[in-house]
């Protein structure tokens, strides 16, 4: 199992629905981006996967909102990555206040999918991920 990887955010005022907290969707913009600064430390390149004919993609994401956050607070996004069989890549994330108050708690699952659309992990990507 790899190490936890984090990224830390503050929240913009207009990431903030009418009542004045983070709008759900948004959560799912700070995951993503957790992710892909994630792959990016791992030296994982997505402009060179996709010339090489390799998607990589979101298939389930399982999303545990506990809290609110609200403008201004400090928080990060952790990403744990794991392998749940031979194709499909688990990132479990959670998102915790400065404080330690954990807004969110995530598990997204993905997959590399080749040209055809059928999946196929590339040589040497579950060791960049997971090693």
């Amino acid at each position: 199992m790899s190490e936890i990887f984090k990224v830390d955010f503050k929240v913009r005022d207009y990431e903030c629905d009418l009542q004045g907290v983070v709008n759900n969707s948004v959560y799912q913009n700070y995951l993503e981006h957790a992710r892909h600064e994630f792959l990016l430390a791992r030296g994982v390149d997505f402009p060179e996967l996709t010339a090489q004919g390799i998607h990589l993609v979101v298939v389930h994401a399982e999303l545990d909102y506990k809290r609110s956050l609200k403008p201004g607070d400090s928080f990060s996004v952790s990403v744990l990555c794991e392998m749940e069989g031979k194709i499909r890549i688990v990132f479990v994330q959670d998102i915790v206040k400065a404080d330690g108050t954990v807004i969110m708690a995530a598990r997204i699952t993905g997959t590399a999918l080749d040209l055809r659309g059928r999946p196929r992990i590339p040589e040497g990507l579950v060791e960049k991920l997971v090693g």
